[in-house]
């Protein structure tokens, strides 16, 4: 997996009314595309075309459910690495093969690698963060949730 920056995409009206109404929530249906296509006024294939399109554009970069691993007995945790900037490519491709492995975002920092591990287990952080240790050669830093925010974090578009 290399990294790209993403290139301004144009927004109309309706890829806003998308991204806006699928932050509210996603129907849990037989025809989950067509029920909020309907709701915003489209049909089930613009929709799913149009999301293709900002998903290839990197407008969106995740849409899927959100779990509380810890609730069904396993865990998250935030991890950080420093990766030297001509192994940054090499690095993100190792550390995102894993499964466990979501939110990887590069910061201008000597901390440069950020990420989420969610795992089966709490012990599936630690077996994890090992793996990718000896897979990069580079320390995984370990930051675990001490208290739990909600904030309903919604961005218009």
């Amino acid at each position: 997996m290399s990294r790209r920056p993403t290139e301004p995409l144009d927004l109309d009206a309706t890829d806003r009314r998308i991204l806006n109404a699928l932050q509210e929530g996603f129907p849990l249906s037989p025809r989950p595309f067509a029920e909020v296509g309907e709701a915003i006024g489209l049909g089930e294939e613009e929709l799913i075309a149009r999301l293709d399109r900002l998903s290839s554009a990197g407008a969106v970069t995740r849409f899927g459910p959100f779990f509380d691993a810890a609730a069904m007995g396993g865990a998250f945790c935030l991890c950080a690495m420093a990766v030297p900037a001509a192994r940054f490519d090499e690095v993100v491709t190792k550390v995102n093969a894993h499964p466990q492995v979501a939110h990887n975002y590069e910061r201008m920092h000597r901390l440069n690698m950020w990420f989420v591990l969610a795992t089966e287990t709490p012990e599936g952080i630690t077996e994890t963060a090992r793996r990718i240790e000896e897979e990069t050669g580079i320390a995984v830093l370990l930051f675990p949730k001490l208290e739990e925010f909600f904030i309903g974090f919604r961005v218009a578009a």
